[in-house]
């Protein structure tokens, strides 16, 4: 248990250094900041300590605000999902070796690499890029987005960064592996005008969904 709380600490301190950043986008920012109250509440849970209950956003419901009934179905909400995460748990720890060792001493998470060559699309403004990693039989992502910032002149924004577009999806355990399909997901946004005119300079700079690509189901 000590091994596993470490691996839980070691990864709350490297997402808070992401978060006090300041470099993540908003929606990076929140999704990050679910996963690390997520984490925060399992951990409360295998050493025995109070659950805090939260909104969907994370955030501490305070009881001087919220009806009993409100405050009881979140708490059950949050229980019942934390139980999940330990059967998950506990199913994986069943596989021990012969020497009574548990699977977690003995296998790592694993990683998926991704090498970005090139984003060919006519869209005449800048663009952004979200790739993540997403399970259709669940219908959620389940990993962070990796941010390609794409210039109208279909070269990246970073020059320095061509051919040099790297990204490691960590943290996928056992349990992703055997997840029956997972496909890898490219949102695509626009960044620009409200419309493709030119003119128009106080509409500069906004963010609209422009399209989606993604892998076939592996």
């Amino acid at each position: 248990q000590f091994r596993h709380v470490q691996q839980m600490t070691y990864s709350l301190i490297e997402w808070r250094s992401q978060i006090l950043s300041g470099t993540l986008p908003k929606d990076e920012l929140a999704e990050l900041k679910k996963k690390v109250t997520a984490k925060i509440d399992y951990g409360n849970r295998i050493l025995g300590l109070d659950l805090v209950v939260r909104d969907d956003n994370g955030n501490i419901l305070d009881p001087d605000e919220t009806s009993t009934i409100s405050l009881f179905k979140a708490h059950e909400t949050a229980s019942k999902r934390i139980d999940e995460r330990i059967q998950e748990e506990k199913s994986l720890q069943q596989n021990l070796d012969l020497r009574g060792q548990p699977i977690f001493n003995t296998t790592h998470t694993y990683s998926l690499y991704v090498n970005f060559k090139n984003f060919v699309c006519n869209i005449g403004e800048d663009a952004e890029l979200l790739m993540s990693l997403y399970d259709p039989d669940l219908s959620k992502f389940i990993s962070e987005n990796y941010l390609v910032r794409w210039g109208s002149n279909g070269m990246p924004k970073e020059i320095e960064k061509l051919n040099n577009l790297h990204a490691v999806f960590t943290d996928l355990s056992s349990s992703d592996l055997i997840r029956p399909k997972i496909s890898l997901v490219c949102q695509i946004v626009r960044v620009g005008h409200m419309e493709l005119k030119d003119g128009k300079k106080h509409t500069c700079g906004l963010r609209r969904p422009f399209g989606v690509a993604g892998t076939a189901n592996s």
